[in-house]
Formats: C-alpha cells, sequence, structure tokens
C-alpha cells in the first residue's frame, strides 16, 4: 500500500516536470520565432534602397514560346544592392539560361513563377561576395 502512494507521487511528479519542460521549450521557441521577426523587418526606404530592378528580358523559351520578363530583386542591403547593379549583365544572363530551359507550362500559374524566382535567387546569390538576396519579385511576365 505504502509503495503503491510513493509510485503514484512518483508519476505525478514526473508527468508535472515533463509538462513544464514542454512548456518552457515551446514558450522559449516562440519568443526567438519573434525575435527574428522583428529584426528582419525593413523600412519601405531601406527595402528600396535595396532592391535592384532587372530591365526587361525577352528570349525563346522551350516549346517554341518566348517569354517578357522584368524582376526586382530585393537584398539584405545597400551594398548589396549596389554590387548587384554592377553585375546586371550577370543577371540577365541568368534569367535567359533559366528561361531557355522552360516550356510554357513551367511558367503557368503562381506555382510555376514562384519556383522560378527562387531558382533565380539561388542563382543570384551565388553571384554575390556582399550579402545576399532576400526575394525575388517578378514586376511583368507575358508567355506566348
Amino acid at each position: 500500500m505504502k509503495n503503491k502512494l510513493v509510485l503514484t507521487m512518483l508519476i505525478i511528479l514526473v508527468s508535472i516536470t515533463l509538462v513544464g519542460v514542454i512548456v518552457l521549450v515551446v514558450t522559449n521557441q516562440l519568443a526567438k520565432d519573434g525575435e527574428e521577426e522583428e529584426e528582419v523587418r525593413l523600412s519601405a526606404a531601406e527595402i528600396v534602397e535595396a532592391t535592384v530592378e532587372v530591365p526587361e528580358v525577352t528570349t525563346n523559351i522551350g516549346s517554341n514560346n518566348f517569354a517578357r520578363v522584368s524582376m526586382s530583386i530585393q537584398t539584405d542591403s545597400k551594398e548589396a544592392a549596389e554590387e548587384l547593379t554592377q553585375l546586371e549583365f550577370q543577371v540577365k544572363d541568368i534569367l535567359i539560361d533559366e528561361l531557355l530551359e522552360m516550356t510554357r507550362s513551367d511558367l503557368e500559374g503562381s506555382a510555376g513563377k514562384n519556383a522560378f524566382e527562387e531558382i533565380v535567387k539561388n542563382r543570384v546569390n551565388e553571384l554575390l561576395q556582399e550579402g545576399e538576396v532576400i526575394q525575388v519579385y517578378t514586376t511583368s511576365i507575358v508567355v506566348q
């Protein structure tokens, strides 16, 4: 009888401790996520300062079609944007290379556009020595 009572109390204590640890870990994780979001938020002026407009690029794509695309590339700093401006010809080459490999159906819908933007982001990040690309925005796209 006494052993059963001690065992029950021990199980209750371990359960309470586990619940406490889980609550602590979850709260800690949520606090870290909130801090990271605060650090990433930039003002509109900072975003404009760190964004590079890529002029319109027109090229053939697979399946006997063509695409006309213009993009804006947001970097994490003004310095990275300045470097990217100097590398504009390489960015255009990346756009042409990637578009040549795609078909009309690859670019259709938001999923296709988002996949293309992600590819461009990764390729442009390989070019940059100063900073990194945060987001690629398609400002216009025509596929015919």
